[in-house]
Order: C-alpha cells, then sequence, then structure tokens
C-alpha cells in the first residue's frame, strides 16, 4: 500500500466517522471502484482507532467524569457520571454479543460487497431522514433509561453491515427516543469509544503475533492521520447539529446509494 493511498483512507475514515453515512462503506470504496488492492480489515480497525482518540479528546470531560462515576458506584453512591456509564456499558453490550458471533461465523469479505453498500446506504438513509422529521426533541442523555440505553445498543449492532453507519444508526434510534440532534449525537460517540476500542485490541495483538514491521508502521501513519482528520470533522459536526438537521446527511446518502446501484447493476 502506498503512502498516498494511506493518505486517502486516513482522511476518508477521519471525516465520514462521526457522520451518520458509513465510513465502513467509505472505506471499501477506494478499494472496489478505483481498483486498488484491498487495505483489509486491519488497516480499517487501524484507522479507527485514530478517531477513537480523537473522540475520547473531544469528551475527555465525560470520560472523566463517568470514570469517576464508576469508582464511586463500588461505595454503593449513584453519581450522573455513574448512570452514565451504566449506559454506555449496557448500551455496548449487544454489538459486543453479535459481534462476536459475526467475527466466529461470517467470512470477513461476506458483507463487503458494493451491492450490500448501496442498499443500506440508501436504506438506513431513509429510515434517518424519517425518524429524525417525526421525532421530538425534549431529551437529553442524562435523560436516558436502561432500556433505552440497551434499545440504541442493539440499533447499533446494525453497523455490523457494511453502509448501515455505526453513528447514523445509533443517532436514529437516540432520534427515535425523542433525544435532541446534539444529544443523539453524543451518546452514540460515547458508544462509539468501547466500540472501536474491542476490535483496536483485539487486531492489536493479532499484529503484534504476526510480526510484520511494514503493516505495523502502515497501521500507525493510518491511525494518526485519521485522528487529525476526525478531529476537526468532530468539532465542526456538533457545531452544525446545534442549528441544523441531518437532512444534508440524508441527501449524500440517497445520491451515493443510487450511484452505488449504477455501479452494481448497470454493467
Amino acid at each position: 500500500m502506498t503512502f498516498f493511498q494511506l493518505i486517502v483512507l486516513a482522511i476518508v475514515q477521519g471525516i465520514t466517522e462521526f457522520l451518520p453515512i458509513s465510513s465502513s462503506a467509505h472505506l471499501i470504496l477506494p478499494h472496489k471502484v478505483m481498483g486498488w488492492p484491498d487495505q483489509g480489515l486491519l488497516i480499517d480497525v487501524a484507522v479507527h482507532v485514530g478517531t477513537l482518540f480523537a473522540v475520547m479528546l473531544f469528551f475527555w470531560r465525560e470520560i472523566s467524569w463517568m470514570i469517576f462515576g464508576a469508582f464511586r458506584l463500588l461505595t454503593g453512591k449513584m453519581t450522573p457520571g455513574g448512570h452514565m456509564a451504566i449506559l454506555v456499558v449496557v448500551g455496548s453490550i449487544p454489538v459486543i454479543i453479535i459481534g462476536y458471533f459475526v467475527n466466529e461465523y461470517v467470512a470477513e469479505d461476506a458483507l463487503r460487497s458494493v451491492e450490500i453498500i448501496a442498499w443500506t446506504t440508501i436504506i438506513f438513509g431513509v429510515l434517518l431522514g424519517v425518524v429524525d422529521k417525526m421525532s421530538l426533541s425534549v431529551r437529553r442523555v442524562e435523560h436516558l433509561k436502561i432500556f433505552d440505553a440497551l434499545f440504541i445498543g442493539v440499533a447499533q449492532a446494525f453497523a455490523l453491515l457494511p453502509g448501515t453507519s455505526r453513528s447514523g444508526v445509533t443517532m436514529t434510534a437516540g432520534r427515535l427516543l425523542g433525544l435532541e440532534r446534539i444529544e443523539a449525537a453524543r451518546f452514540s460517540l460515547l458508544l462509539s469509544i468501547p466500540a472501536i476500542l474491542g476490535p483496536g485490541v483485539l487486531k492489536g495483538y493479532e499484529l503484534y503475533e504476526d510480526r510484520n514491521l511494514q503493516l505495523g508502521i502502515d497501521a500507525g501513519i493510518a491511525a494518526a492521520l485519521s485522528f487529525f482528520a476526525a478531529l476537526i470533522a468532530l468539532v465542526l459536526m456538533m457545531r452544525w447539529l446545534r442549528h441544523a438537521s441531518f437532512t444534508p446527511f440524508v441527501i449524500y446518502r440517497l445520491i451515493l446509494g443510487i450511484v452505488l446501484m449504477i455501479i452494481v447493476y448497470g454493467q
């Protein structure tokens, strides 16, 4: 893999990870459309880890709040931070369980097809648009209950299908529960931490076992570049959602899905 390809993948990942347009779909597209060799799941995970550090930096206060809250839980005292920590843990359980079975029993390339991406891009894009328009904006993350977090967590598991968008489907679920747009994005981003951290640790261990120095260097470069791109995209998206809706993202998904449909069925 050339340095130029790493730059492209890192920028694509950084820009799309936190937008409801599916970063996984965009990481597959350079391989499918431009004829590049498939970068493989390890590089995909590396650029996701870069974005993980970006979201941890952006939400360092909330993370500290949750850590201290978790320690207070050990003493039997419930705090707002402890409540938030419980919500994130509960919301992460479905994707951990389902992701384990997918990793064990589904071939790595089985779902990485342009046809699947095209359909999921359109279907979940339309779903986001409809839910966003119909839902109220009356709740904050602090108002969520255990069942609410579990519901969003189950929705997150659909993101195992490329093109669905982990951020998009969790924001859709949050909006369906009445969360304000920026609050839906906030909880989605907090859920991304364990969702990315788990695969990152596993693939990092595989890289260590493989002893492939060049692949390790490529993964490190990709992670660093995606970190900076993600931090910029994250700041811009959160500012946008304070005053606007998800409509531009829905329109983009529809256009992208139609283009992919033409690629798949127009041959």
